[in-house]
């Protein structure tokens, strides 16, 4: 299916193939949906408004002018309008503006808010615009007032904020809408719910105190952005009470006040504001995963404390509203977990494109030498240490980006333990204690919580082993017992039970966490011995045997970890001399011989981490 616009217009029975073409390439409903910029400061006041084609990064367009120049406006509106409230110039205002997103032209008169303010936020679903607090010239208020968007008139009064605020930001879904931050809350997040008027309740917290900061949201997940000389990108689920999750930075920390961001579903954009003087700078970021935010054009001028909205915004939620980043489950997402430092780290990647790893969140505890291990929906990190011997066990979930949560704990604080998971189990084996090496293979419950319990004993006690799994068998290879170790071990993975002799390496060493499987195969990749390996050993994991050897890696590597999907397996980072960390990255296809072949780099030199991958051969069956 070719990129047609008259698609917005066709109805019918469409193609699964068809609907996900239209989503990924950009041409779904409303995919050219537009967010406008009103007003703002230089610091002089100005009439301005510009607008940007959302799915399309560029320099903003005049669009027309508000009634009259004014700094500190917030912004909302539906699919049809949008609305910008209040301000100064020099006198604060209770005007609201309006525009029709698809005429340009100058903004008339909509109506007046209860009361004079500046410095407050806005937000909306498809039919209401609520907008809480502000600055009218004294002291902070708690004042939130509503207008039905479809029908010019004034503000009605909604309820009241916990406590007055000005600087805040805010966000909704098409039910609920949160206001956060500013100069009297420090971190506070209150909520109200849309389509019924009363005071507002608290939700949570945000990642620090601040004011200034910028709110959008999907039509499920809500994100603030900067403020009070910060960076940082953070989110929350609208539908839950809770404290918000870092999970991106913007370029630069912002100082400048106002509500200036927008969104489709998929995108959020906004505007730096001020860094610490006026700004023309326009970013974008994923909402889905967050990460490092990108530049995305200029506004007209330079300006901050200017309203943002869109007619896509997240909160309106009547159909599809943008091309869609859309997380599938198995697609081969892999992680590096922790490491030298000790870090909290986790970084992420697609094994099928050739990348580099991208920022995805942080372990509960700073740690190296973990053991790793996921399921299609969640991935682990287990043991390690930081410098104590840990028995945490973290989870996160594989589809949004965001910290790991506490699973529940190893039998035993251990250090480099092999990690390998079924469908269902997930199973750590080996490592070293705070005595000694040790032989324990512990197992959990993938998609509960709860600490591990004992599955049995490895033939021989060993640290620094590699695990990796076909949807019924696990193997771990190598290691040191205190000697290096050729010796691969197996288990049936729904069994509990002692681990038995499966064959062995094709040399002594310690793989560290560098192998892995598509169910079929299973590889190890380099590895330590007085020196480090370049060898790729390879076996078939349904047959018991000696090793084969399926070719070299780029360079000699140990310390690193290995991940696979079903056709490819890459090799992630690790330590190339006994001092220095290093960020390449190799890959093989796993059904056949032969070298690797660089595929991209780690966000930064690591070694002494974990893999996981929600494609890997013990997922399957």
């Amino acid at each position: 299916m070719a990129n047609y616009p008259q698609l917005d217009d066709q109805v019918g029975i469409w193609k699964l193939k068809e609907v996900n073409d239209a989503q990924m390439g950009g041409y779904w409903r409303n995919a050219g949906s537009i967010g406008i910029w009103g007003g703002g400061g230089t610091p002089t006041a100005q009439v301005t408004i510009d607008f940007n084609i959302i799915a399309t990064a560029g320099n903003s367009t005049d669009f027309g002018d508000l009634t009259s120049a004014r700094i500190g406006v917030s912004g909302a509106g539906s699919f049809t309008r949008h609305i910008s409230a209040g301000g100064q110039d020099p006198d604060h205002k209770n005007i609201m503006d309006y525009v029709t997103y698809k005429s340009q032209g100058n903004a008339a008169d909509f109506g007046d808010l209860t009361n004079v303010t500046r410095l407050q936020s806005s937000h909306s679903n498809a039919t209401r615009m609520i907008t809480g607090g502000g600055y009218p010239g004294s002291s902070s208020i708690n004042v939130i007032n509503f207008v039905e968007i479809a029908s010019t008139g004034n503000a009605t009064d909604f309820g009241d904020l916990s406590v007055t605020r000005h600087g805040n930001s805010s966000c909704s879904s098409p039910t609920r809408g949160l206001f956060a931050g500013g100069n009297n809350t420090g971190d506070t997040i209150d909520f109200v719910q849309i389509a019924t008027k009363g005071n507002a309740a608290d939700f949570g917290n945000l990642t620090s105190s601040r004011e200034g900061s910028r709110g959008l949201s999907s039509s499920t997940r809500g994100v603030f952005i900067g403020g009070s000389d910060n960076n940082v990108i953070e989110f929350v689920t609208i539908a839950s009470q809770g404290n918000t999750i870092d999970y991106g930075d913007a370029s630069a920390n912002s100082e400048g006040y106002g509500n200036h961001a927008y969104s489709n579903s998929v995108r959020g954009v906004y505007s730096l504001g001020a860094v610490p003087s006026s700004s023309n700078v326009i970013e974008f970021f994923d909402i889905q995963a967050g990460g490092t935010a990108a530049d995305f054009g200029d506004l007209t001028q330079a300006r901050q404390q200017v309203a943002g909205a869109s007619e896509a915004n997240g909160g309106l939620n009547d159909g599809y509203q943008g091309s869609r980043n859309t997380y599938i489950q198995g697609a081969g997402r892999a992680f590096i977990q922790g490491g030298t430092g000790p870090t909290a780290l986790i970084q992420e990647h697609i094994i099928s494109t050739l990348s580099n790893t991208s920022s995805f969140g942080n372990l509960s505890v700073s740690r190296q030498d973990t053991g790793g291990f996921s399921s299609s929906i969640r991935a682990y990190a287990a043991g390690g240490i930081s410098p104590s011997f840990e028995d945490e066990i973290d989870y996160y979930f594989i589809a949004t980006r965001g910290n790991a949560a506490d699973f529940g704990n190893l039998s035993t604080g251990v250090r480099n333990p092999g990690g390998l998971s079924s469908a269902t189990r997930g199973i750590t084996g080996g490592g070293t204690d705070s005595s000694d090496l040790t032989n324990v293979i512990d197992f959990i419950t993938l998609e509960s919580t709860g600490n591990a319990s004992d599955f049995g004993d490895l033939t021989v006690a060993r640290g620094y082993v590699a695990g990796a799994s076909s949807s019924t068998r696990g193997l771990f290879f190598g290691g040191n017992s205190p000697s290096d170790s050729n010796i691969i071990d197996y288990i049936t993975i729904a069994s509990a039970g002692n681990a038995q002799d499966f064959g062995d390496l094709s040399q002594a060493r310690q793989p560290y966490n560098s192998s892995c499987s598509n169910g079929t195969r299973a590889l190890t990749m380099g590895g330590a011995t007085d020196s480090y390996v370049d060898t790729i050993d390879f076996v078939t994991v349904a047959s018991t045997g000696n090793a084969s050897d399926f070719g070299d890696i780029t360079v000699g590597s140990a310390k690193g970890s290995a991940v696979a999907n079903q056709t490819r397996a890459v090799r992630q980072a690790g330590q190339t001399n006994s001092s220095n960390p290093e960020n390449s990255m190799d890959f093989v296809t796993i059904a056949t011989t032969g070298n690797a072949t660089d595929y991209g780099d780690a966000t930064t030199a690591m070694k002494t981490h974990s893999g996981a991958s929600d494609s890997h051969g013990g997922l399957q069956g």
